[in-house]
C-alpha cells in the first residue's frame, strides 16, 4: 500500500518547479541549477559553497589564464626577458575597476528592481484578492453559490497573474506548465492555441553536456528559442489574464454585489498597478546595458587579465602564475556575477526565487479565501478579547459592564503605562536578566495603575517577573 503525500509536499511539487521542463534529471537537480531556495540552510561556511557561486563558470578562463602565465615565464626566462614598467598595472587597474564598478552597479541596480516590483506584485495582488472576497457579497438562495465560485476563480486567476509573469519573463510563452495550466486551462488566449511547449532532448551530446556544465558561452541555449519557433501568435498572457479579471470585476459592479464606491476604486487601481508592474518588468528585461558597454568591458577586463603576467614576470618569477590565476579569478569573478544578475528574472542561481515569490502569493490568496467574510459582533464579543491589553488583562465582557467614562480613563492610563507594561511582560517570558534599571520607572507606574483597573474589572491582574515581586521593582 503507497503512502500518501503530505498537503504541504503536495503544495510543494505543485508550485515549485525549478524549469517545468521534461530534462535530464542531472539538469532538473535543484541543489546544482536554478534560483536557490532561501528556506534551505547551509553550515557550510561561505567561502566554502559551490552551490551559488561562480567558479564552475570560472574553471575554463583561469585554467587558460594559468596556461597563459606558465607560458609568458617561459618565454622570459628561456628566449627572452620580458620586463614593462609596473606603472602600467595602476593604469590598466584604474581602468578595469571603473569598468567593473559600473558594470556591477548597473546589475545590482536591476537585480534590486525586479525585487521591488515583485515585492508589489505581492501587496497588489493579495490587496486585489482580500477587496473581493470581502466586500463582494454573496446573494442568496442558488445565486450565492455561483457567487463563491466567481470570487474563488477571480482568486485562481490573481495568482495565476504571477505565475504567468514569471513565465513570460523567461520566455516560457505557452500555457502547458505544471503550474499554471490547472489555473487558467479554461480561458481563450492565444497561448492556449499556440500549442504545446517544444522540450529540449533528453539525451545530449557529451561536448554540449560538458559544455553547460562549465557555462561555456558557446554551448549555451538561446532563451528565446520558444519565441522564434512559434508558428502561431503567442499573445500576452499576463496581459490576457488582467482582462478578464477586469471582466469579472465588471460584472460583479453591474449585479450589484460589488456596491461600495472605495472597494471599486481599489480594485480598479490595484489592476492599473499590476499592468504597470508587468510593463516595468519587461522594462527591465528588454533594457539590458548597451551592448557597447559590455563589449567594452569585456574587452578591457580581458586586456587587462592578460597583460598581467607580462608586468609581473621580472618582479616575481614562478610566482607570477599563481598570483596572475587568484588575480584572474577575482576580477573575471565580479565579471561574471554582473553578468548573471543583469537579468534578474533568469533560471540562475543567483537570480530572484520567482517560483517561491509566486507560492507565497498562492499561500497567502488560499489564506484569504480559506474563512468567509468575518463577523465583528463574533470577534469583538469574544471571551478571550482583552481589550485594554497590556495594562489589563479583563475579558471584553468586564469592560461591557463598565461606562464610556470608565472606559476612556482606562485609555488614557494605558496611553501613560503602557510601554513599562509590555516590557514587564516580555521580561517575564525570557530566561536571560533584564535590565531594571531601565524600565523600572516604567513598571511601577505601570503595576499601580493596571492593579487598580483589573481590581475594577474583576481581573487578577498581571502576572509577576518569576522570582519577582511588583513592589521590588
Amino acid at each position: 500500500m503507497s503512502s500518501r503525500k503530505q498537503p504541504k509536499q503536495v503544495l510543494e511539487e505543485y508550485f515549485v518547479r525549478k524549469l517545468h521542463r521534461k530534462v535530464p534529471p542531472i539538469f532538473t537537480d535543484h541543489r546544482k541549477i536554478g534560483p536557490r531556495d532561501i528556506s534551505r540552510h547551509s553550515k557550510w561556511p561561505r567561502a566554502l559553497r559551490m552551490h551559488g557561486s561562480v567558479f564552475p563558470k570560472l574553471i575554463l578562463p583561469t585554467t587558460c589564464i594559468c596556461c597563459w602565465s606558465a607560458i609568458t615565464v617561459v618565454l622570459s626566462e628561456r628566449v627572452h626577458p620580458i620586463e614593462i614598467h609596473p606603472i602600467v598595472i595602476t593604469v590598466l587597474g584604474l581602468v578595469v575597476a571603473l569598468a567593473l564598478n559600473l558594470r556591477s552597479s548597473t546589475a545590482y541596480e536591476r537585480y534590486m528592481e525586479g525585487r521591488r516590483m515583485w515585492s508589489s506584485l505581492s501587496a497588489v495582488s493579495l490587496n486585489l484578492s482580500r477587496v473581493i472576497w470581502i466586500h463582494a457579497e454573496e446573494r442568496p438562495h442558488g445565486e450565492g453559490n455561483m457567487d463563491l465560485m466567481g470570487k474563488i476563480t477571480c482568486l485562481n486567476m490573481i495568482s495565476a497573474f504571477a505565475v504567468a509573469l514569471k513565465h513570460k519573463l523567461r520566455f516560457e510563452p505557452h500555457v502547458e506548465y505544471d503550474d499554471l495550466q490547472d489555473l487558467i486551462g479554461h480561458l481563450e488566449t492565444f497561448a492556449k492555441s499556440a500549442g504545446r511547449p517544444e522540450y529540449p532532448e533528453t539525451r545530449m551530446r557529451s561536448c554540449k553536456r560538458i559544455g553547460e556544465l562549465l557555462r561555456i558561452p558557446m554551448f549555451r541555449s538561446n532563451p528565446r528559442k520558444e519565441l522564434k519557433r512559434a508558428t502561431c501568435p503567442l499573445g500576452n498572457l499576463p496581459l490576457e489574464i488582467l482582462t478578464y479579471i477586469s471582466s469579472y470585476v465588471h460584472e460583479i459592479m453591474d449585479n450589484g454585489t460589488f456596491l461600495l464606491g472605495i472597494a471599486q476604486t481599489h480594485a480598479q487601481n490595484n489592476l492599473e498597478t499590476l499592468h504597470h508592474i508587468l510593463a516595468q518588468s519587461e522594462r527591465v528585461l528588454n533594457t539590458p546595458l548597451p551592448l557597447a558597454y559590455s563589449i567594452a568591458i569585456s574587452q578591457i577586463t580581458w586586456i587587462y587579465v592578460l597583460s598581467l603576467p607580462f608586468q609581473l614576470v621580472h618582479l616575481m618569477d614562478w610566482l607570477t602564475v599563481p598570483v596572475t590565476t587568484f588575480s584572474a579569478y577575482i576580477i573575471l569573478g565580479f565579471h561574471a556575477i554582473g553578468n548573471e544578475i543583469e537579468n534578474p528574472f533568469g533560471p540562475e542561481v543567483n537570480d530572484l526565487p520567482l517560483e517561491l515569490y509566486c507560492t507565497n502569493i498562492a499561500s497567502d490568496i488560499a489564506i484569504i479565501s480559506s474563512k468567509a467574510k468575518p463577523k465583528p459582533h463574533e470577534f469583538v464579543k469574544h471571551p478571550q478579547n482583552k481589550p485594554l491589553y497590556p495594562t489589563s488583562s479583563a475579558g471584553s465582557a468586564s469592560w461591557f459592564a463598565s461606562d464610556e467614562s470608565t472606559i476612556r480613563e482606562a485609555l488614557r492610563a494605558r496611553a501613560a503605562t503602557c510601554k513599562g507594561a509590555v516590557w514587564k511582560r516580555q521580561c517575564s517570558v525570557v530566561s536571560a536578566p533584564c535590565d531594571r534599571e531601565k524600565w523600572s520607572f516604567h513598571s511601577r507606574a505601570a503595576s499601580s495603575t493596571s492593579t487598580a483597573w483589573d481590581e475594577e474589572a474583576g481581573d487578577p491582574g498581571m502576572p509577576e517577573i518569576a522570582g519577582t515581586k511588583t513592589k521590588d521593582l
